[in-house]
């Protein structure tokens, strides 16, 4: 479901330190996010159990395992974080306002395993007036959901490479791997692109519209694409797209 994995994984992991980027990892629903992501994570490793032969499932499963790992995520992540986002106050400020408690609220329920599961062949048309197509337009502009979702797609292929790596030497060698992803991000930006509308009427239905154009003007403001910018670096660092599993160390 790579259409929730968008919002799923636009809302990685993050640093935990007592301070205000602990409160914002917190107060914007980071450990739920986690969670939720490592349960689809298990989902996925169990639908190739039966479709894959023992040695390349099993090599899936630990390559994945290995650069999914959540500490090393998050070691991974958090330097990137604070090299990019200088100062959490606003957007610590917007999730801990009523508004910014909703909009966590609507993204987790919209990636409970039993959401995705529900919404596994596509999610329902969602109708809207033109106001609110215009303000959920406004806010896909905002949000760096296509490029986040690619880098989750990009990710899980690499695994899959890294594992046909292992089973055949020299298969993908020379670059040969990455430049097949590096190829993909384009193509799976413009699939994106096609149901983010509709996606994002489906996760923020909830919200009136004075609340979706609040959180528009959150979102385009410079302190929220300030940190939706440093919250992109962090997933890109976090999924460690173009590194092999193997080079992947829990201090890399």
């Amino acid at each position: 479901m790579r259409r929730l994995f968008v919002l799923l994984l636009m809302f990685c992991t993050l640093p935990a330190r007592a301070d205000s980027h602990d409160q914002l990892y917190k107060i914007a629903g980071w450990p739920e996010q986690r969670a939720h992501f490592s349960a689809a994570l298990s989902a996925a490793q169990q639908r190739y159990r039966n479709s894959l032969p023992p040695a390349v499932y099993q090599a899936l499963v630990d390559n994945s395992n290995q650069r999914f790992a959540p500490q090393a995520m998050d070691q991974r992540a958090e330097q990137h974080l604070r090299q990019t986002l200088k100062d959490p106050l606003p957007a610590l400020q917007f999730f801990q306002s009523p508004l910014g408690r909703k909009v966590v609220n609507a993204e987790l329920t919209a990636t409970r395993p039993e959401q995705l599961a529900k919404n596994a062949q596509g999610l329902p048309h969602i109708e809207a007036s033109a106001t609110r197509q215009l303000l959920i337009g406004h806010l896909a502009q905002a949000l760096p959901a296509r490029e986040a979702g690619a880098e989750v797609s990009l990710a899980i292929a690499g695994v899959a490479a890294d594992s046909l790596s292992q089973m055949i030497p020299g298969l993908l060698g020379g670059g040969q791997a990455q430049g097949m992803l590096d190829g993909q991000r384009e193509r799976l930006m413009q699939q994106i692109s096609a149901d983010l509308n509709n996606t994002l009427l489906y996760v923020y239905r909830d919200l009136s519209d004075p609340e979706l154009e609040e959180f528009d003007s959150f979102a385009e403001s410079p302190e929220g694409k300030a940190y939706y910018q440093a919250a992109l670096a962090a997933i890109r660092a976090g999924l460690a797209v173009g590194q092999s599993t193997s080079s992947l160390t829990p201090n890399n």
